[in-house]
């Protein structure tokens, strides 16, 4: 047809992946309310952003993990023994030489390490890695995707509301 009426949103495409330059992630990818609840914590912010260079991690793909694991309570402990932001469970802090879960400091380190490891083993899929930190690699392995846990598929949904990147790059090996 000559002419095109205006679509609604919901039925246009998806708009285009972001585009990846040298290894960095071009424009945010988060919801202006994921970008006001980051900001609302400037002190763990800045040193999210501070480790997660080190790392190659987007802080902001960090912080969506410590909003939904502990909302940002560094002193956090679930009914499983998973501890402080990020909420490493012993063997998971161990695993990645934490010292301390409950340091701000040692657990960002080690939940960034875990991060920067499942973004290898899932190759930057971020949807494959939230399920992963949630239920272990093992479980999306075994499921070749997602489990069928409730717990987890929610868990997914809320990483991916916050972080809204389909992939993220990865350093391979």
């Amino acid at each position: 047809p000559d002419h095109i009426s205006a679509m609604p949103d919901c039925l246009l495409p998806d708009p285009p992946p972001v585009v990846v330059v040298e290894n960095k992630i071009e424009e945010p990818i988060i919801s202006d309310e994921a970008a006001r609840l980051f900001s609302s914590q400037r002190q763990i912010y800045a040193l999210v952003e501070k480790l997660s260079e080190k790392y190659e991690i987007d802080a902001k793909l960090a912080m969506a993990f410590i909003a939904v694991e502990s909302g940002f309570n560094p002193k956090a402990t679930s009914p499983k023994n998973a501890q402080g932001l990020m909420q490493l469970i012993p063997e998971t802090a161990a695993r990645f030489r934490v010292k301390n879960a409950y340091n701000p400091e040692d657990n960002i380190k080690g939940g960034l390490a875990y991060l920067q490891w499942l973004l290898a083993y899932f190759k930057g899929d971020i949807t494959l890695v939230a399920a992963a930190y949630n239920a272990g690699e093992r479980a999306v392995d075994r499921h070749k995707g997602i489990p069928p846990y409730p717990e987890t598929q929610n868990y997914v949904k809320k990483i991916t509301k916050l972080y809204r990147g389909k992939s993220h790059p990865y350093r391979d090996g």
